[in-house]
């Protein structure tokens, strides 16, 4: 599989998958001979179906073959919004994306029509190429150790990986009409505050404070380019030899085209740090705390400084990307409590959504 290694060969921890959650469990039969038609090296018996843990919003499966391992994504049960969901879209970007961007998995087939579907419980699906490597998630793997040059240098390739796919050429990609382009950052604030307000329940902030604050302070747009829009260490695979080296990026369904400091600002949303209070470590989903690795306004500095931009003042970024995860831990937390999943991962997700909320007074207090 290209840009990956045979897991005999690695000397890392590979991403492992578990046992397929009961509720989102399907017979692999149907699914292996549409497959076996279009993908060569299956053989005759359907595939062991392994599910990955760690994202909240399109399912992930692996399908093991004696040969070959496929990766299989598929929405989540439930009413979707927008693009959020939507794995046919985010097939068709990686397609398009894979022959300018070394960090796509391949993607190997769609499951467009109905015909399709109806292998995998009437439900849209694409299959790609499994990248094995190590993913970090809120702490390291078990057998995998990190010093503090290895975990700087880490991060400055996580954001290297970032600001390449910023400079992507989007008319070269083929991926003109994957925005609306400029008027972004207007329709970004817009767009969340409509999908927060639509999410909230009972337990839930109003976050109104923050939203007009957000409207009367919007820049304008610096640059439009191919943005990810969920860019974090546990979307990264690393070389399991070299954890400093990527060689994947996934989860594409929230990709556009869009200003780049606000994909910036999303991604560092989750970038917990040392000094950082109990409060942003509940939002701990990778280990950006561990010691080395680079503060969020190190981050900011080394984007700039690789991107050859001039730092922006950062405070609004900041407040975007806290509100913005909000509002899709709100969505999450809405499925759970509407009773469409019974993750209970997802539980005490209100909890952090009220953190979100004063955080983020805090910081536009603090900014006069």
């Amino acid at each position: 599989m290209s840009g990956g290694r045979p897991a005999s060969a690695a000397s890392g921890p590979i991403d492992a998958a578990r046992e397929v959650r009961a509720e989102d469990a399907f017979d692999p039969a149907p699914l292996h001979d549409w497959l076996a038609e279009r993908v060569d090296g299956l053989g005759d018996a359907p595939p062991e179906v392994r599910q990955f843990s760690g994202g909240a919003s399109n399912l992930t499966y692996l399908l093991r073959y004696p040969a070959r391992e496929l990766i299989v994504r598929r929405p989540p049960a439930g009413e979707h919004r927008g693009a959020a969901h939507d794995v046919l879209r985010e097939a068709r970007i990686q397609r398009r994306l894979k022959p300018v961007y070394r960090h796509v998995p391949e993607v190997v087939a769609i499951g467009e029509d109905e015909a399709a579907q109806a292998a995998l419980g009437g439900r849209p699906f694409y299959v790609m190429e499994r990248l094995e490597g190590t993913i970090v998630r809120g702490r390291l793997p078990s057998g995998m150790a990190l010093s503090a040059a290895d975990a700087r240098r880490l991060g400055e390739a996580a954001i290297d990986t970032l600001v390449e796919l910023h400079a992507v050429d989007v008319e070269r990609a083929g991926l003109g009409d994957l925005g609306r382009g400029a008027g972004y950052v207007e329709r970004q604030v817009t767009g969340w505050a409509e999908r927060y307000r639509a999410a909230r329940t009972p337990r839930s902030p109003r976050f109104e404070r923050v939203i007009s604050w957000l409207r009367e302070h919007q820049p304008d747009d610096v640059a439009i380019r191919v943005i990810h829009n969920d860019f974090r260490l546990d979307n990264l695979v690393l070389d399991p030899a070299d954890p400093g080296h990527v060689i994947g990026v996934l989860d594409w369904e929230m990709a556009t085209l869009g200003d780049p400091l606000m994909d910036l600002g999303s991604a560092l949303a989750y970038w917990v740090q040392a000094d950082d209070g109990r409060g942003m470590r509940l939002l701990k989903r990778q280990p950006t705390d561990l010691p080395g690795m680079l503060t969020r306004d190190e981050v900011v500095a080394h984007y700039c400084r690789r991107a050859g931009i001039e730092r922006p003042d950062w405070t609004f970024y900041e407040v975007f990307g806290l509100f913005r995860l909000a509002a899709i831990l709100q969505q999450i937390y809405h499925r759970y409590h509407a009773g469409q999943t019974t993750n209970e991962a997802f539980k005490r997700f209100w909890l952090a959504v009220r953190y979100l909320d004063l955080r983020c007074r805090r910081i536009i207090r603090q900014a006069g």
